[in-house]
């Protein structure tokens, strides 16, 4: 599948298009670091991470229209302290100027941290984005705890990156980390960020165990990620067992290969397990995520 075939697929599923969880838009300085973090990733992931939509941000906003994808999310996260509240009024900002941003939101275990969470939530803030590998910090911090208390009172998302994919960190990722943090907030709706790979059975644990915990299928499935966390085949029964619980992600812009192979990749699970079919790929693309969200 082509880009510009991408609408026409949604389409014939009968959706009005795609909501898409997992997707950044960063402050441009910020965006370039990242991007000059994947130019340089393959020493320690054997692989080239060649960036597919190297553009500005009024390019990047037109190609996720043009594949239709209606509701999209401004993700940043936080490496050190000082830096969560500027990122937050960066992605707000942008979903002020455009409707079909989800507004959103990032947080980092350090002092006012639940002042900064509120102020984002008063300020309509619909999900947010924490990357526990990158800011390196353990999910179970103190400082953190009335944080994921208030979040899950008000019921708003948060993408959590602490799968230990593509490069394990340690003391830092892993699911007993979010683990912890279900032991004490058992209706925090977290979204694991990629299925939490490489961890994928023990991410699944905590979904079937929580009923708030959903996935994303951010590169999971697509033939680069195969390479690097393949998602073993006897675990897709216990996938189609959520079929409520999975929503789309991409990683767009930050992605190696075009949009449209993730949905080709998820669409071509059903050859291994037939209940990941269309109804599947509807929910998963359009309703789950939209539940989510709360539009």
């Amino acid at each position: 599948m082509l880009d510009n075939e991408v609408p026409a697929w949604w389409r014939t599923l009968g959706l009005p298009g795609l909501v898409d969880l997992h997707t950044h838009f960063l402050p441009e300085r910020m965006l370039r670091r990242v991007w000059a973090h994947f130019d340089d990733i393959e020493p320690l992931i054997g692989h080239e991470w060649p960036i597919q939509y190297r553009d500005d941000q009024d390019s990047r906003l037109a190609t996720i229209r043009r594949l239709g994808v209606r509701r999209f999310t401004a993700l940043s996260y936080a490496h050190r302290p000082g830096m969560a509240a500027s990122l937050t009024d960066f992605s707000l900002d942008l979903a002020a100027e455009h409707a079909d941003c989800v507004p959103s939101a990032t947080f980092y275990p350090e002092e006012g941290v639940l002042g900064q969470v509120q102020s984002a939530l008063d300020r309509g803030a619909r999900v947010f984005k924490i990357h526990a590998q990158i800011g390196a910090f353990d999910l179970r911090e103190p400082l953190l705890d009335p944080v994921w208390g208030l979040l899950s009172d008000a019921a708003i998302p948060v993408v959590i990156h602490v799968g230990s994919g593509p490069v394990s960190r340690p003391g830092i990722t892993g699911p007993d980390k979010l683990a912890g943090v279900l032991a004490r907030h058992p209706q925090l709706s977290a979204v694991v960020a990629h299925l939490g790979a490489p961890e994928y059975s023990e991410f699944l644990d905590l979904a079937e165990r929580y009923p708030w915990v959903h996935l994303d299928t951010t590169m999971v499935f697509t033939d680069f990620f195969e390479q690097l966390a393949p998602f073993a085949p006897a675990l897709l029964s216990r996938l189609a067992d959520l079929p409520d619980r999975v929503v789309l992600g991409s990683d767009f812009p930050n992605i190696p290969y075009p949009y449209a192979h993730q949905l080709e990749s998820l669409e071509r699970l059903r050859d291994r397990e037939p209940r990941l079919d269309d109804d599947w790929l509807r929910a998963v693309c359009w309703y789950n995520g939209l539940r989510l969200i709360g539009e």
